[in-house]
């Protein structure tokens, strides 16, 4: 991996070059709450798919996560400020402007960036994230408390036990995992997710209790697409083939 200085946090990342046809175009890709590049963009096989189909794609860790700096001040994870990690990366590798795609907090995230720097984004890419990007904030806030519970064993809640066992395997820095969550729950409003103004595609389980409905948000954002991933909740949903399919078939008809 490579890694680059964003106002002074350590941000890791790759740049890969497309093996098909090129393009020249650059898909970045912003990962979700406790995962990495690895488990959510490289593992799931979405960077040999966009390679492939001839997109340079660039992956971040996101801060506080995988081999990225660990921060423990819940301020450091607003989404405003992680946002910027994004612009930074690309600005770091001279590209000026790319098709962005985040999955649950990535996909927080790169509405932010949508919102702050419109002219950098070619399009954008909400996975796994509907229409709790307006009317809520993410994950529940036990989240963090699960995260600072001295073992697995003893938490009984499903959801809190699902987050903390991810967490341990893929050997996530539990307390700076706790302050992300703390920090990173900034909604949009109504006016705000109607002002994205670039090509918009929102792709959610329909098992997902976790991101809300994908027609619902795709309804507030002017020409936005949903693409609703059949059987599939929020953890399966991000590698699944139909999902592939849909967002390649939306990035040519750009």
């Amino acid at each position: 991996m490579q890694s680059f200085s964003s106002d002074g946090v350590d941000i890791a990342f790759i740049d890969l070059e497309p093996t098909g046809e090129p393009r020249h175009e650059t898909v970045v890709l912003v990962h979700g709450f406790g995962s990495s590049h690895m488990v959510n963009w490289v593992n799931t096989q979405w960077t040999k798919t966009l390679t492939h189909a001839g997109y340079r794609a660039v992956a971040l860790d996101d801060r506080g996560h995988g081999e990225s700096e660990k921060l423990y001040d819940p301020a450091a994870y607003a989404s405003q400020v992680m946002a910027e990690d994004v612009r930074r990366l690309m600005d770091h590798l001279r590209i000026p402007s790319a098709h962005v795609m985040g999955y649950s907090m990535g996909a927080r995230i790169s509405a932010h960036l949508a919102l702050a720097h419109p002219e950098r984004l070619d399009s954008l890419i909400l996975g796994g994230l509907g229409i709790h990007l307006v009317e809520g904030v993410g994950l529940p806030l036990g989240i963090a408390d699960a995260m600072e519970a001295p073992s697995l064993d003893v938490l009984t809640d499903p959801m809190q036990r699902m987050f903390r066992a991810f967490a341990e395997q893929t050997k996530s820095d539990l307390k700076a995992l706790a302050a992300c969550i703390r920090g990173s729950r900034q909604t949009l409003s109504v006016n705000q997710v109607g002002s994205i103004a670039v090509p918009t595609l929102v792709c959610v389980g329909t098992k997902d209790d976790v991101a809300g409905s994908a027609p619902e948000l795709a309804a507030l954002i002017p020409g936005a697409k949903a693409f609703e991933i059949e059987g599939r909740d929020h953890n399966l949903a991000v590698g699944d083939k139909t999902h592939k399919q849909a967002v390649l078939e939306f990035l040519s008809d750009i």
